[in-house]
C-alpha cells in the first residue's frame, strides 16, 4: 500500500509540458528566481550535457560558455522552479553523456546540427 501511495503522489508532481530533448541539443531553460520577495525569470541557454534518472528524480545538465568560462547547471526536470524549456537546436551526438566538451574550446567544441529531426517535426 505504501508504494502505491508514493507512486500516486509522485505522478501528481510530474509535468506534462516538457519537450522531447536529448544530449547535444541546445535549449533555453527559463528559471524562476526569487530574491527579497520579488520573483523574476532568468533564461539559461546552453547545450544539454546529460539526462539522467526517471520520474520525479529526473535531471538534466546544461553547459554554456560565459565570457570564456564554462558554466554548468543541473536542473530537476519536474521542478516548479523550471518554468519553461525550449529547444532551439537539435544536436547530432552518439553518446548520452557528452562530458568530453569540457576539455574542448573553440571550433572543436561545436556540435553538428541534426537536420533530419527538424524535417520530421515539420512533417507532423
Amino acid at each position: 500500500m505504501s508504494k502505491d501511495l508514493v507512486n500516486e503522489i509522485a505522478s501528481r508532481q510530474l509535468k506534462s509540458n516538457i519537450p522531447d530533448f536529448k544530449s547535444g541539443d541546445t535549449v533555453k531553460v527559463s528559471v524562476r528566481i526569487t530574491e527579497n520577495n520579488k520573483s523574476r525569470i532568468q533564461v539559461f541557454q546552453g547545450v544539454v550535457m546529460q539526462r539522467r534518472g526517471s520520474g520525479v528524480s529526473a535531471t538534466f545538465t546544461v553547459r554554456k560558455v560565459s565570457s570564456g568560462i564554462g558554466v554548468e547547471r543541473t536542473f530537476p526536470l519536474h521542478s516548479p522552479v523550471v518554468s519553461k524549456i525550449e529547444v532551439t537546436k537539435r544536436g547530432k551526438v552518439r553518446r548520452n553523456k557528452i562530458t568530453y566538451l569540457r576539455k574542448r574550446a573553440g571550433k572543436s567544441a561545436r556540435i553538428e546540427e541534426n537536420l533530419n529531426s527538424q524535417d520530421k517535426e515539420e512533417k507532423k
